[in-house]
């Protein structure tokens, strides 16, 4: 029987839903667990937004931490993209996010468009 989930009051019950997305994270649009793992990935964000207030991180550390969140690597937003050399590219900030990469980022890893079109330094 699948629990009911709610937004998270303690600890306990947030430890309690990220072990369920661990063993979820990788159910595919379709799958029986799919829009468990969709709820149980806004209820974490959610309470990691209302417990830890930072400052918003550049685009690509916003990438790197949703891309931790969802437990993908960066071979799985090469598949969404093409091209596994420039997303390293990206990701090591030796190459800028292109427009076509923040509308398919934004979508897989959901993150609003506006938070990956902010300026950042190259290396």
């Amino acid at each position: 029987m699948k629990k009911n989930w709610y937004l998270f009051e303690c600890e306990r019950e947030y430890n309690e839903a990220y072990s369920r997305f661990e063993e979820i994270k990788y159910a595919k649009k379709g799958d029986p667990d799919y829009k468990e793992k969709m709820l149980l990935a806004f209820l974490l964000d959610e309470y990691g937004r209302r417990k830890w207030t930072l400052d918003d991180p550049d685009p690509i550390e916003f990438i790197k931490i949703r891309m931790e969140d969802f437990g993908y690597k960066a071979a799985d937003l090469a598949k969404v993209y093409g091209d596994k050399a420039t997303v390293s590219k990206v990701l090591n900030y030796k190459q800028a996010l292109s427009l076509n990469m923040i509308r398919k980022f934004s979508k897989l890893l959901q993150i609003p468009p506006e938070a990956l079109i902010k300026e950042y330094e190259l290396q």
